[in-house]
């Protein structure tokens, strides 16, 4: 397996998160719009038996990771900063691998320091997206306007980045199957047509940019995994008291083509958000962990070979012995 790192540029607002497993979804549509059912398929081919072909990251700042999800009370104390001030920290710069894991905390950065640290404006931005609401307005063509029940106005929320804000998402994929080039240019693909819900309505665009010779980051004596992506640790084998995740539910639904098969709803899967850090009882050989899921008709009714990604790309990191209150 070999690994890519992508430069994302956000050009529209996005009715979704640029999540990993979202992104691998539309990673699939992409390649068969461009190569076709059987190119796919042949893509697929092993996913949930531990050969996935690619496995895609959060769209993340460039330069940052997310901040492990340790307890705080694990972090060592930051001089001079409370509990609120300590949890706006959200993004771990990539030069505070080369410090011990238990120091984060005071190397990681709020949005508005991130921003400022990459712009040079004297006032940027405090976040790095912000929601707005967007009216809509369904049309009854009987009457021309709007009324009560399915044509009632409604809105929906939009996220904008902060302008000239730069993304990265890093990929883990087998060359043997798809080109670093052939990737890129799906990625192109997904930022031209619109990303999420709504890129039929114009969002979801991005430009998309190879970032040369970038290494894969890691820290040295390395015994556990910081995911990069949503993923799906149940029933691998972990060392269970150095495991440390948020979970969350996605109520999936299929996109493209597949919304005008009947029942666009798929199966509600619980997985770990990014930021976790598992501990293997071997550390992997490339760097991702996690499992594929579906293939058997588990994920959907219309399209029982739906797969979802529930593996994650990780940076390996030295986790030290902690103490933990029971």
């Amino acid at each position: 397996m070999e690994t890519l790192a992508l430069r994302l540029r956000p050009l529209t607002a996005f009715g979704s998160l640029l999540l990993g497993d979202t992104l691998f979804g539309q990673l699939c549509w992409a390649a068969r719009h461009r190569f076709g059912v059987k190119r796919l398929t042949a893509l697929l081919a092993g996913y949930t038996a531990g050969r996935p072909f690619a496995v895609v990251s959060d769209a993340l700042p460039e330069g940052y990771l997310p901040r492990p999800a340790l307890p705080l009370s694990l972090f060592r104390e930051i001089p001079g900063a409370d509990r609120k001030q300590a949890k706006r920290r959200h993004w771990i710069p990539l030069t505070a691998l080369s410090v011990p894991l238990l120091d984060w905390l005071g190397q990681a950065h709020s949005d508005g320091e991130l921003l400022a640290a990459q712009r040079s404006e004297t006032d940027p931005p405090r976040s790095l997206s912000l929601t707005h609401p967007q009216p809509h307005n369904s049309l009854n063509r009987l009457t021309g306007t709007t009324g009560r029940g399915e044509f009632a106005p409604y809105t929906q929320m939009q996220r904008w980045h902060a302008p000239g804000v730069a993304l990265v998402c890093r990929l883990v994929f087998d060359p043997e199957r798809l080109s670093g080039d052939e990737i890129a240019q799906l990625f192109a693909d997904i930022g031209t047509s619109g990303f999420g819900r709504d890129a039929s309505i114009g969002l979801g665009k991005f430009d998309v940019e190879t970032i040369p010779n970038a290494p894969w980051p890691q820290q040295d004596n390395a015994n556990a995994c910081l995911t990069l992506a949503p993923c799906a640790p149940q029933g691998l084998a972990w060392d269970a008291d150095r495991c440390f995740y948020e979970v969350f539910t996605r109520f999936g639904r299929h996109g493209d083509l597949a919304v005008h098969e009947g029942n666009p709803f798929k199966t509600p899967l619980l997985l770990a958000r990014a930021g976790a850090i598992l501990t293997p009882r071997r550390m992997p050989e490339s760097p991702f962990i996690g499992q594929g899921l579906g293939g058997d008709g588990s994920l959907s009714k219309v399209i029982p070979e739906t797969v979802h990604q529930g593996y994650a790309p990780c940076i390996p990191i030295h986790l030290p012995l902690l103490e933990v209150a029971a």
